[in-house]
């Protein structure tokens, strides 16, 4: 089995970082898997959170220039990161899920008009949140079912912001991953192609807006 170098970050803040990150990920799936890509100083981190069906994206600076991409147990990863020592020892390669065959695209994005701010992202959310409740709430015991509740769910978390085409799910899955900015923090969203991309300074939420073929971009394994 190939042993792979410990990846070095240039900050033991992003170390960190991407350990809250991927502690998330593991809250929402303890089987969580995440692709590596890392090239030219800098690493990309995909983890796909159950429920939402979008990307997650967290990136960090490395002090070497390492060329890397691979598939791991986001618990293993999350297992090797030494904070204090702004490391972190990369697992054994696992098969990867068919998400992790398809990414968004690096270069080709352009900006989106019309998204709100980052306050009004965390009103959105809360609203949709307090909606759900409520419409639960008014169910009749007969209907208070996981397939009702999931129909309610995908009614209110599809509808999309203004005319963006942004669908308020993926604003829910980057406050419930730690991404929105507390304060209103520039941020951005941008597309390119099929693909919709929620950018802050914390990471990134991206999904497509049609289907995919899984060979576009093949998973790596070492």
């Amino acid at each position: 089995m190939m042993v792979l170098a410990p990846l070095h970050f240039a900050d033991p803040r992003e170390a960190a970082a991407l350990a809250a990150f991927l502690t998330r990920l593991v809250h929402y799936d303890r089987a969580a898997a995440v692709r590596l890509q890392a090239g030219g100083g800098a690493l990309a981190v995909f983890g796909r959170p159950p429920s939402f069906e979008v990307l997650a994206i967290r990136t960090a600076r490395l002090v070497d220039a390492v060329d890397l991409d691979i598939t791991v147990s986001a618990g293993e990863l999350l297992d090797g990161i030494e904070e204090t020592a702004g490391k972190a020892v990369v697992p054994a390669a696992v098969t990867g899920p068919p998400w992790a065959g398809v990414l968004p695209p690096r270069t080709g994005w352009r900006p989106v008009e019309g998204l709100p701010a980052a306050a009004e992202l965390r009103g959105a959310v809360a609203a949709a949140v307090a909606e759900f409740r409520r419409r639960d709430e008014e169910l009749p015991e007969e209907r208070r079912t996981r397939a009702e509740r999931d129909r309610i769910g995908r009614a209110i978390w599809s509808r999309t912001l203004g005319a963006t085409g942004l669908p308020l799910r993926a604003v829910h899955a980057a406050q419930s991953l730690g991404f929105l900015p507390p304060q209103d923090l520039p941020v951005a969203l941008m597309a390119a192609g099929p693909w919709l991309r929620l950018r802050t300074p914390y990471g990134s939420v991206a999904l497509r807006t049609a289907p995919a073929a899984l060979t576009v971009t093949p998973a790596g394994q070492g």
